[in-house]
């Protein structure tokens, strides 16, 4: 309570102080922003001294109004720079003698062909079209603060979250990077979303990219400043679910001359809960045949970062960075599962409790080496990278189970266990990239990226006999994976017509990918190796109809590699009835993919739609199969080949000045052939999903946001998911010039999100729902020292232009 009184003070302080501040400074130099019409906020605006470009004297960035003003500016010749994406970059020439001065009304021209880059999203800073797909600004979700990267990825177009943090595309699991790099980090919810800057989806890869992207990519970017002088900011959060929950932030940064110095921290803890319920029916076992459980978990989860990156710059085409990433996640999670067992006559077989302590830590550790050249002609381009990542997780398990006869009386002792799974991995890539002109329409980019795992994990099992835990060789054992994937690839991309706005545009790619691998468990029971050559091409061509307008057409082959969950052979026995497994023996799926695109933009309106069709073989998907014992074991297998086709589009729109709105629905069938199973499948399936991201400006720094969230019932091989739907409400003011922030968000408003699945097969039926707390409340506040961090690093933001 004392410290909690002290931390209440020094906010309090940290206010009062701010406040005081505001009031002192005069502005020395102040004006607006505006495209002609409407004010423009979020504008970067740099004084910099005529005599010596290199240094900013000043800095600030505009506010709702288009506002802006430089304090503490000595006397002398300067350069006023106004920069924002979308528009052309801005110059004016000031002479300040040392009283106050206001330069006025700035007016924007807007650049239609900046980056070659169509801006979807009249928020320009919330979404960005790009040829490729689109990118997210995270600072324009202000309703998931707290919450962690698969938090922040519900809110975002196209992409589906469920209730149990399965991300997809199109149906599909993508490619998920860090920094546009592979990474040991693989569970979203080791990210804080506090630490994002952007999120990029590319959902029509050419042959620059990685081929094991069937749906596509998520690259998601990590925030990094580089503003000159000193700069920091600090955001601390607080709320509650079913239990209490707590973020905290912190980033520094000193950039002088031709260095760049980063610092960044940032942690959640929370505690959770979650209810199971589930049924089952096997149709040809008597004994066990009707089956009924309830799970009920209370879990704890810490989540810290540290983020270290260190720039230089000797001269104005060359540059080195390098960049270190620690992360350390803890789980404790107490597990009590109630199972009552009938025979087909309904009459009583068995009763037990199975209470689990799971206690699991992990620590990720990344480090990465960057290289960066430019060249007179900027067309041309060259960029080196090496990086490696570390993963050391450990799971520890004590399970009792407790037998009961039909009275609820406890039968003998309580039946010990304990398990423990211990995994190590390693993946380090090498990634050069050349770009460069072969005529004054046309480029080639070419590469090679080097992808090397190591992973190792041990499964033991123990059961206490005679006052001891023995283990048990038959439910224990090892598992060694070993790959290197060696990839170049050759992309051509060209233009017909004016280059200010050329009529077509187009792309041709190949990329080559030779896969080694080696897998076995220390018993060889299970042993497999892989030793394969693949070509995969890529081309697309866009007719740009007019400028804010344009047809585009693609076509590339690739390719979805099983990854270690899918591979790794352990079977979980948590829930006895109920185990899961890899499969050691899954092959590639190959995939061939068509779309075609369209997008169009108006004043306050811009629609962009993407019709897609997918050709799958050997498909991997969750596979249920009932044992002679009568366990349902959930396993992945290739069951044959799967074809998909449907539509996905973003519409966006702001009808007036303090509303806008983006709305994204993807819809899509499924044609299933799984002859190659012994059971019936699903052989054909519906799916669709959508979302609106409400964004409101009600008064002079405040800001709201409402996000809705429906994902419709989706196949699986042997029946469904359950539908999931959720609303999450954001709310931020800004206090005094915008250095402090005060934030509400509410997720899960109603309590709706939960998940399930119903099956249905000629062996057996099955039906199980989950529920956690997802409903919950966060406050926080975010303060920023100095001025030139401004909005850049203040999280849970989002423009209304």
């Amino acid at each position: 309570m004392k410290n909690c009184r002290q931390n209440l003070l020094l906010l309090i302080l940290l206010f009062i102080t701010s406040q005081f501040s505001f009031g002192q400074n005069q502005a020395a130099i102040k004006g607006s922003i505006s495209d002609g019409k409407l004010p423009i906020e979020f504008v970067d605006v740099i004084l910099k001294n005529v005599s010596d470009s290199t240094k900013v004297a000043s800095y600030a960035v505009t506010d709702a109004s288009g506002n802006f003003s430089l304090d503490n500016v000595p006397s002398g010749d300067y350069q006023l720079q106004f920069k924002l994406i979308g528009f052309k970059t801005t110059i004016r020439k000031v002479k300040f003698a040392g009283s106050p001065i206001s330069i006025g009304t700035i007016t924007l021209q807007s650049d239609t062909n900046l980056l070659n880059t169509v801006v979807v999203n009249s928020a320009k800073k919330q979404i960005q079209k790009t040829d490729e797909g689109f990118i997210f600004n995270a600072v324009s979700n202000i309703s998931q603060s707290g919450g962690t990267a698969t938090d922040m990825l519900k809110s975002i177009p196209t992409v589906a979250v469920d209730a149990e943090g399965g991300i997809t595309l199109r149906g599909k699991s993508p490619m998920i990077l860090i920094n546009g790099k592979n990474s040991a980090i693989t569970n979203m919810d080791q990210i804080a979303a506090s630490s994002i800057e952007s999120i990029e989806i590319i959902s029509n890869p050419t042959a620059k990219y990685d081929a094991n992207a069937e749906s596509g990519i998520i690259n998601i970017k990590l925030k990094k400043n580089n503003q000159s002088g000193m700069n920091g900011a600090m955001v601390l959060g607080g709320g509650f679910g079913a239990k209490g929950r707590a973020n905290s932030s912190f980033q520094l940064n000193h950039k002088a001359g031709k260095w760049n110095f980063g610092l960044g921290y940032d942690n959640r803890f929370a505690g959770r809960t979650k209810k199971i319920n589930a049924d089952r029916t096997n149709y040809f076992i008597d004994d066990e045949h009707f089956i009924n459980q309830t799970r009920n978990d209370e879990r704890t989860e810490g989540l810290q970062n540290l983020k270290l990156n260190i720039d230089f710059s000797p001269n104005e085409r060359n540059s080195f960075s390098f960049e270190a990433l620690g992360n350390l996640e803890t789980q404790d999670n107490d597990e009590t599962l109630y199972t009552k067992v009938n025979t087909s006559a309904n009459q009583f077989y068995s009763d037990n409790r199975r209470h689990s302590l799971e206690l699991e830590r992990s620590k990720v550790g990344e480090l990465a080496f960057n290289y960066d050249r430019k060249f007179a002609d900027d067309r041309k381009s060259l960029n080196a990278s090496i990086t490696s990542s570390f993963n050391r997780d450990k799971e520890n398990t004590n399970i009792d189970t407790y037998n009961y006869d039909q009275y609820q009386e406890q039968i003998g002792d309580a039946f010990l266990q304990k398990t423990h799974n211990y995994e190590s991995e390693n993946i380090s890539n090498a990634i050069v990239n050349y770009a460069f002109p072969v005529s004054e329409k046309s480029i080639i980019e070419t590469g090679y990226k080097g992808t090397f795992r190591f992973f190792n994990s041990e499964f033991q099992s123990a059961d206490m006999v005679n006052g001891k835990y023995v283990v048990n060789p038959i439910s224990s054992n090892t598992f060694k994976f070993n790959e290197q994937i060696n990839a170049v690839y050759g992309l051509l991309n060209s233009f017909i017509g004016n280059k200010e706005n050329p009529k077509w545009k187009y792309n041709l790619g190949l990329r080559a990918e030779n896969v080694s691998n080696t897998g076995a468990t220390q018993n060889n029971s299970d042993r497999f190796n892989n030793n394969y050559l693949k070509l995969f091409p890529s081309a697309s061509l866009q007719l740009n109809l007019e400028s804010d307008e344009f047809v585009k057409i693609g076509y590339s082959k690739r390719i979805n590699r099983p990854d270690l969950d899918d591979l790794n052979p352990f079977i979980d026995i948590t829930d006895a009835l109920n185990p899961h497994s890899g499969n050691p023996y899954l092959k590639p799926e190959i995939i061939h993919i068509a779309e075609m695109s369209y997008n169009k933009e108006w004043t306050k309106y811009s629609f962009s739609t993407n019709a897609f069709y997918r050709n799958a073989t050997n498909t991997i998907k969750q596979y249920a199969e009932l044992l002679d014992n009568g366990v349902i074991l959930l396993m992945p297998k290739n069951i044959g080949s799967t074809i998909t086709y449907g539509l996905e589009t973003i519409f966006s729109l702001k009808p007036i000045g303090f509303y806008d709105a983006n709305i994204s629905i993807t819809a899509f069938q499924q044609n299933i052939n799984a002859s190659n199973l012994a059971q019936d499948v699903v052989s054909n399936a519906f799916s669709w999903y959508g979302k609106i991201i409400n964004n409101f400006v009600p008064w002079k720094g405040g800001k709201l946001q409402l996000i809705g969230n429906y994902n419709s019932a989706l196949a699986t091989p042997q029946g469904k998911r359950i539908p999931i739907y959720n609303v999450d409400m954001g709310f931020q003011q800004k206090l005094g010039k915008g250095n402090a922030r005060l934030g509400l968000v509410v997720t899960d408003m109603f309590n709706t999100l939960e998940s399930g699945y119903k099956n249905n097969t000629a062996l057996f039926s099955s039906n199980r729902t989950n529920k956690s707390d997802t409903r919950a409340l966060m406050v926080t506040f975010a303060y920023t020292f100095k001025s030139d961090f401004k909005e850049k690093l203040l999280e849970n933001q989002f423009s209304t232009e």
